[in-house]
């Protein structure tokens, strides 16, 4: 062979490689540039009705529009959020699956529980922050003057007067609902018998019907029945007060000596399985803040006491992270169990 035809077929190889590099690097921008060419679904760890449920149905019509396809909210709801959880932290990480993830799922849980049926940090990839939310501590209006209570001061003295006697309903056994009100009893001495429900919806229906007596509920799901008199304020559980609620004080601001420092807010954001293609992370993130950012959803939910975020995926990883080591301290001073 000559040094010619050497020559030309070493340069004839070189140039169908690069030919073929360039259509595979084609070929993947396509892939991900195609996605999502199918409906994509939002696993919510609760049933509906709850704030969980509010906020990822108020993000997935806009996500449909954004890119084309249905996002589809699925309630699948059990075990403190666990039960949803796992369902996503078990699927492809294609994109097709997401996860409205709560304070609870990846905040408080992995302290509760001994064993978790997931890692709240390897199995999943942070998409973003949806919004932060108080809690309010609230009884059935009625309930609350037949038993005259009137303040968070005239629920302590009775709750010790009568231990045992007053139900505190929670949307599981291990959520933020449940913790605000286990930290409220460390501090103040006081006994709630916990009943514990699938979800902040059903727990609603039966503190407005009275079954219960009262609950620390994220705001957004108990607002609509603050408003309509049927459910009593008395205080939020954040360190500041809500705008939405500006003449509700914060239970540290009125609680006494013994609830000084006194705080458990919530925040509920989306997540994707782990080794998720962190393009269509970013594209989902920067939709679902284009949204938060639009007046009409921002007002929305600012008016229903949620303050939206839509943040980055490194910063709602280091919220995740920090939350973590808050709530394990929040757990082991509270003695909270899951029951």
């Amino acid at each position: 062979m000559t040094s010619f035809s050497r020559f030309h077929r070493r340069h004839f190889s070189l140039a169908i490689g690069a030919i073929a590099a360039s259509l595979l690097a084609g070929g993947s921008a396509w892939a991900q540039g195609a996605w999502p060419t199918k409906p994509v679904r939002i696993v919510v760890p609760f049933a509906p009705g709850g704030t969980t449920d509010i906020l990822a149905r108020a993000v997935a019509p806009e996500l449909s529009k954004a890119f084309g396809q249905q996002f589809i909210v699925d309630n699948r709801a059990g075990a403190g959020g666990n039960v949803g959880a796992e369902i996503v932290s078990h699927s492809a990480p294609d994109g097709y699956t997401l996860l409205m993830g709560t304070v609870g799922t990846h905040g408080i849980n992995r302290a509760l529980y001994p064993k978790l049926p997931y890692d709240p940090i390897k199995d999943f990839a942070p998409v973003t922050l949806v919004a932060a939310v108080p809690n309010v501590m609230e009884m059935n209006t009625d309930k609350a003057k037949q038993l005259g209570i009137n303040s968070v001061q005239d629920f302590i003295a009775y709750a010790k007067s009568h231990p045992g006697k007053l139900s505190m309903a929670s949307s599981g056994s291990g959520t933020s609902i449940h913790l605000a009100g286990e930290l409220f009893k460390s501090m103040t001495g006081s006994y709630m018998t916990h009943i514990p429900y699938r979800g902040s919806g059903p727990a609603l229906l039966d503190l407005v019907a009275g079954s219960t007596d009262v609950m620390f509920d994220n705001l957004p799901s108990s607002m609509q029945q603050i408003k309509a008199g049927k459910l009593k304020a008395l205080a939020v559980t954040s360190s500041q007060r809500s705008p939405a609620l500006p003449d509700v004080p914060t239970v540290e601001e009125v609680g006494g000596p013994s609830l000084k420092g006194y705080e458990a807010s919530s925040w509920f954001g989306l997540l994707a399985p782990a080794g998720t293609p962190p393009d269509i992370i970013n594209r989902i993130q920067q939709e679902v803040a284009k949204s938060l950012g639009t007046p009409a959803i921002k007002e929305k939910l600012v008016a229903q006491g949620a303050l939206p975020s839509g943040n980055t995926p490194a910063e709602f990883a280091k919220l995740i992270d920090s939350e973590h080591k808050k709530w394990a301290a929040v757990v082991k001073t509270s003695g909270a169990k899951v029951d």
